[in-house]
């Protein structure tokens, strides 16, 4: 049972002392054209009996305070919803390109640094931004998916751009949004506005340089309007296989899209068919290639409280004991290849051989943040949030919980969209997971539970199942099955599966 009680509003004209800025009902009023239950999971209709959490640094921005800001901005969202959703794709840079076209191409105002893959490139682009924000240069950073509101996409020096900011570009742009979908076969879609507000906004702050995380793909990813100076590929496995491919190799050629003439590449590990394609493509335009495990790479690396210490050799040399108060040892080789790829913006290693400072390298690492990965939102029992929505990335979750934590009983909440490999995601969680509880977010997207349970049980038992359709019912039987026994007092709850899974599961536990 919850140690707090139901709130019932009709008990009261008072909103919920549990509540006080009145999240709750700022997200179910919005949510009124959805199934209202989902609308209350996505709320946080709980506060479980986690909201004693320690104070965070805000880097995952709440509705805005001011209400006809928050109007405005929610009228802003609406409009964006009725455009083709991030998995409707029409393979073409076309509709963005005469976008740029029509807005004086302000992507050509900065150079960038263009970052695609598979796992890890949004955890690589904000150690990208934190070690050019630390050498004093403006940055502008553009991410997807976000974890909890579509401010977070674009982010100026390190923090997610305004409500304010963000509607004022929207409303510079539209009438050029506009012109552009009269004159298409199909209307930009809401991937495609999004990214030339990025770039609206980049060019408009202006910013020094822009770390740009593809959304999927490549070559024809609304992204690759932009000539990056360094392009970025992190571990390549096998995601959007209906869209890229079915194989590491053939998955590669489509990445391989965002190395353009002369550019300076930065390639994490890969299998070696993704390999393979990757450097035909840096030949074939003169690129300068950079290879994890060759040119640069993780040294040593040990476990430390909040984070890891670790030893990288970039371009230009050693650099020893950074921390990183980022889990598992994924988050080490993005760190690698972050340090080389802003080593290759700088020139270190063609220009001149001289290193990063070393202290402003140390300072920019320890000030990294990446929300939804490995985060730790409560104690007692320890509940941990993860995004892995692949089995590469599951895998890696996996070997980070077990190095990072001594759970004696570990109980997964899993939310994965029906997409996905959720099978494989599945396999990659039953070592480590005693029990899994499944369950759905309120996307559309979203795996039936049903159906999921149904996976579940083929691959744990039927013992070691449990279905929760709600996702605040969800977490709750976790925490009580992770604190079921006293043998089990070091019981702790992964939520996984999806990015808008953690991201609802955030609010639920009082994260904003």
């Amino acid at each position: 049972m919850s140690e707090l009680p139901p709130y019932d509003s009709s008990e009261s004209d008072e909103s919920d002392p549990r509540d006080p800025n009145g999240v709750f009902d700022e997200i179910v009023e919005a949510e009124t054209d959805r199934d209202p239950d989902l609308a209350v999971i996505e709320a946080g209709s709980r506060t479980l009996r986690a909201q004693g959490s320690a104070a965070q640094r805000v880097d995952v921005p709440a509705r805005p305070a001011d209400p006809e800001t928050d109007k405005a901005l929610r009228e802003v969202e609406a409009d964006l919803a009725t455009r083709w959703g991030e998995t409707k794709l029409e393979p073409s840079v076309s509709r963005i390109a005469a976008l740029m076209d029509v807005l004086g191409e302000p992507q050509r105002a900065y150079p960038s640094i263009h970052i695609t893959g598979t796992n890890g490139k949004t955890s690589t682009a904000r150690m990208i931004e934190a070690l050019l924000g630390a050498f004093d240069l403006r940055t502008g950073r553009y991410t997807s998916p976000h974890v909890q509101s579509v401010t977070e996409r674009i982010s100026l020096d390190g923090t997610p751009i305004s409500a304010e900011r963000f509607i004022e570009t929207y409303e510079d742009i539209k009438p050029y949004v506009e012109m552009v979908d009269s004159q298409q076969e199909y209307r930009l879609s809401f991937f495609e506005v999004l990214t030339a507000m990025a770039y609206a906004a980049f060019a408009d702050a202006p910013v020094d340089v822009a770390v740009v995380e593809v959304g999927m793909g490549g070559s024809w990813d609304a992204t690759n309007v932009i000539d990056g100076a360094v392009a970025v590929v992190t571990p390549i496995d096998l995601d959007h296989t209906d869209r890229l491919g079915t194989t590491p190799g053939e998955i590669a050629t489509e990445k391989a899209g965002i190395v353009k003439q002369d550019a300076n590449v930065i390639l994490a590990q890969q299998p070696v068919d993704a390999a393979q394609v990757l450097l035909k493509k840096a030949v074939e335009v003169d690129a300068t290639v950079a290879r994890e495990g060759l040119e640069f790479g993780v040294v040593a690396r040990q476990v430390a409280v909040g984070g890891q210490l670790v030893t990288l050799r970039g371009l230009g040399g050693e650099y020893e004991e950074i921390f990183l108060p980022l889990h598992g040892a994924y988050q080490a080789h993005n760190a690698a290849v972050a340090l080389a790829a802003v080593e290759a913006f700088f020139g270190v290693g063609a220009a001149h051989a001289q290193s990063l400072d070393i202290d402003t390298v140390r300072k920019a690492f320890a000030s990294v943040t990446s929300p939804g990965r490995l985060e730790i939102v409560r104690r007692s029992p320890t509940v941990v949030l993860d995004a892995a929505h692949n089995p590469a990335g599951a895998r890696a979750t996996a070997e980070a919980v077990s190095e990072v934590f001594d759970f004696s009983r570990l109980i997964g909440v899993v939310g994965a969209s029906a997409d996905k490999d959720v099978r494989g995601l599945l396999e990659a969680f039953e070592p480590i997971f005693s029990e899994v509880v499944v369950t759905r977010n309120s996307s559309h997207r979203a795996m039936d539970v049903d159906e999921l349970a149904g996976i579940a049980v083929e691959i744990f038992g039927e013992d070691r199942v449990q279905v929760e359709p709600r996702l605040d019912d969800a977490i709750e039987a976790a925490i009580t099955l992770a604190e079921e026994e006293s043998e089990y007092s070091g019981g702790g709850v992964l939520v996984t599966g999806s990015v808008i899974t953690v991201g609802e599961a955030r609010l639920l536990l009082g994260r904003r």
